[in-house]
């Protein structure tokens, strides 16, 4: 065995270098033949590659210059506003670019300069009518630090009339630090030429060779050899046009391509010849560097080939014990995603469970408490009990929401409700609830409200609520007999014009709490635990809830406590301005209160349930409406199927029933052939509160979705909303 896997390897091994030798051999090819073809290929394009770089250059100097006559241009509209403008032309700093500035004012034939001397423009030749953007440009010239120039004039316009003229002189020279750096490796030859006087006025630094004697056109030709009389009148025709003209030339036995370039309309030209060796260069530069990649290339395949047969074995147990690693690994992955969707749904069914069975009781509790409230004609006894039953039911439904609340924010389906509401209003709302429960436990309440300039603002004034209820419940909670809670609201410094900036502060000194527990006081399910805290009932969900609305309004909550000295909770909010700072009338309220009337309205209730049968009845009779209860879906479905067209206004559907579920009597009502089966409101009432059974509800073909306990208020509008819909 080990003998045939040695014959194996070797033979694999002079496949490998076979293989090598052809690629070797493949790519020698190649490169011969790629080399030669970017040769004559770079040769033939040796005229456009230094078109190109002209045109480029070009490009560069009449950018420059059209930069000089735009911010010339706005200099003169500065000049036609300023309060003097020789002063302002004679405290001008000069720099680099423009060296000298003038102004002459209308009428006059002198004016004053940035140079400290009177100026004349007698001597600038603008007769060539030469022009940067529509100003006129003069001819070049010497000035009188010796360096060649040109000046642009431009006129100075105030309310339409001419003021002034600004004449601005620029050098040469500032052109120089604009152009690129090299031309073809400093083997080639650039000058910047007047058209009008033939003369060099600019031997740019790193441009190529230059020399001294060239000093014009006429020293060009001399210097270069160009006797050709026919050639020199091609040279001087396009000076007269603007052209630009490119020539094979041998200067000083060197083959080269000399040019002619016009910029700016020919205002000036770009001199000068490129050696064809220089241009060619190029190409001999690219066929270097594509064999040394390709050596490099060959080298490292060689290398990788090399190592390849040393770490090929050792490759090969890794991969066998990296497969088994991954086999063990995604059966524990597959173990624990089994794991959390059981726990997952375990949790869900649970709320939906316990929302269910505590809800039902909770109905007739809260229900009897309001028929007893209603009926009763002031016995003291009853009254008493009716309000002990409202009170544990309250708690006991405060309880459940705190639940479903965490259960509707970390599935991300607590969404905020915006509206008006006064600041007072919420005020007045909180300390009803708050004042009672610290006066129980004889402690001092404060309230301030410092700096708020705004009534009236938009936002959820429910979870508002919801978060300085909680907030001052906890204060009062954790506060011993006798202490002091106090409750602030500031205006911090406004962001924006349209949102107040708030700060709610509730402050206690009670209890307080360790250092290690305000690490965790945000987290769901969590209390401080100690002697004196065990008293106290909950579910620790408040400060999450709290916390979490309060992210959810793009707020910060923060949090500092001493044990033994107490407790300050900071809440910072930006609530938005209400464009109209008038309050609601009073009177549109009531108008909608008397809309939701249901008197005279004739329901089809589904209810199992005997109390909460009886509630219902009793709830409707008050409303001077009435309903006849059916005790399961199957009852509910023939009861209607029975009944005279429009007998009933709406039917109330419970969703758990024995024999058939609220879900599969509505499916069968909407599919029964009458004329209003289709159309009749179906209303879901029920325990079932999650956003999930709301959606179950409307896809099973009802209209709306009341949770238990009702709230007899909401179940009058919505009935109303639909009943009216109908009508």
């Amino acid at each position: 065995m080990k003998d045939k896997l040695k014959t194996v390897l070797r033979n694999t091994g002079i496949s490998l270098l076979i293989s090598i030798v052809l690629i070797f051999c493949i790519l020698g090819t190649v490169v011969f033949t790629v080399a030669q073809k970017v040769s004559n290929e770079m040769s033939d394009s040796a005229v456009q590659n230094l078109s190109e770089s002209l045109d480029l250059i070009k490009c560069t100097i009449e950018a420059i210059l059209r930069s000089e006559a735009d911010f010339q241009t706005m200099m003169a509209r500065e000049l036609a506003v300023v309060a003097d403008p020789e002063e302002y032309i004679q405290s001008y700093e000069r720099n680099r670019t423009m060296v000298k500035l003038s102004l002459i004012m209308s009428g006059q034939t002198q004016g004053v300069s940035n140079v400290d001397e009177v100026f004349s423009p007698a001597d600038l030749d603008f007769s060539a009518g030469r022009t940067i953007n529509g100003l006129p440009v003069s001819q070049s010239y010497l000035n009188y630090m010796g360096a060649w120039s040109y000046t642009i004039k431009c006129p100075v316009e105030k309310d339409g009339q001419e003021m002034a003229t600004l004449y601005v002189e620029y050098t040469y020279d500032s052109l120089d630090k604009s152009l690129p750096d090299g031309f073809y490796n400093s083997r080639a030859t650039l000058y910047v030429m007047d058209a009008e006087s033939e003369r060099f006025v600019l031997k740019p630094k790193g441009m190529g060779k230059r020399s001294a004697g060239h000093l014009n056109l006429a020293d060009f030709y001399r210097a270069n050899n160009i006797v050709d009389q026919q050639l020199r009148d091609e040279v001087e025709e396009c000076l007269q046009t603007g052209q630009n003209i490119l020539f094979s030339h041998n200067i000083r036995g060197e083959n080269a391509l000399s040019y002619m370039w016009a910029v700016n309309d020919g205002s000036v030209f770009l001199v000068g010849y490129v050696p064809f060796e220089a241009i060619q260069q190029e190409g001999r530069t690219v066929n270097q560097y594509i064999l040394i990649v390709v050596a490099v290339m060959l080298v490292a395949f060689g290398l990788c080939c090399f190592i390849y047969f040393l770490n090929e074995q050792q490759q090969n147990k890794i991969r066998q014990e990296r497969e088994a690693e991954r086999e063990v690994h995604n059966k524990q992955l597959a173990e624990a995603l089994q794991a959390a969707q059981i726990a997952n749904n375990s949790k869900t069914m649970f709320l939906s469970n316990m929302s269910h069975d505590i809800r039902t009781p909770m109905n007739a509790v809260l229900g009897f408490a309001r028929l007893l409230d209603i009926d009763a004609e002031n016995p003291d006894k009853v009254r008493e009990y009716t309000k002990k039953i409202m009170s544990s039911g309250q708690h006991l439904l405060g309880l459940i929401n705190d639940v479903l609340d965490v259960s509707k924010i970390e599935s991300g389906k607590v969404v905020l409700t915006f509206d008006k509401f006064t600041l007072a209003d919420l005020l007045s709302a909180v300390e009803t609830i708050v004042q009672p429960m610290a006066k129980a436990k004889k402690q001092h309440f404060h309230t301030e409200v410092l700096g708020v300039k705004y009534e009236y603002l938009i936002g959820d004034e429910t979870r508002l609520n919801q978060i300085l209820i909680n907030l001052l419940s906890n204060a009062i909670k954790y506060t011993p007999t006798g202490g002091n809670i106090w409750f602030r609201i500031k205006e911090l410094k406004q962001r924006s014009s349209q949102y107040e900036y708030i700060r709610i502060e509730v402050e206690d000194d009670g209890y307080g709490m360790t250092p290690e527990f305000l690490e965790t006081i945000f987290e769901a399910f969590t209390r401080a635990e100690n002697s004196t805290t065990n008293k106290v009932q909950g579910t620790g969900l408040g400060m999450a809830i709290t916390k979490s609305i309060v992210e959810l309004m793009g707020g910060t909550i923060d949090v500092t406590s001493e044990l033994n000295k107490g407790t300050l909770f900071k809440v910072e909010l930006e609530l938005r301005i209400a464009d109209d700072q008038e309050a609601p009338s009073p009177e549109n309220g009531l108008a909608e209160a008397e809309n939701n009337s249901l008197a005279g309205l004739h329901f089809l209730a589904a209810e199992d349930n005997e109390i909460n049968a009886e509630i219902l009845l009793e709830i409707l009779d008050i409303e001077d409406a009435s309903c006849e209860i059916a005790e399961n879906g199957q009852m509910a479905v023939e009861r209607f199927e029975q009944s005279a067209l429009g007998e009933f206004d709406a039917i109330l559907m419970d969703v758990q029933m024995p024999i058939m579920n609220g879900y599969e009597a509505t499916r069968a009502i909407r599919a029964l052939p009458r004329a209003d089966a289709s159309s009749i409101p179906i209303i879901a009432m029920t325990a079932n509160a999650f956003a999930e059974d709301e959606k179950a509800a409307l896809e099973s073909g009802m209209n709306a979705h009341v949770a238990k306990p009702i709230d007899v208020d909401l179940l009058k509008k919505v009935i109303r909303q639909y009943t009216k819909r109908e009508e």
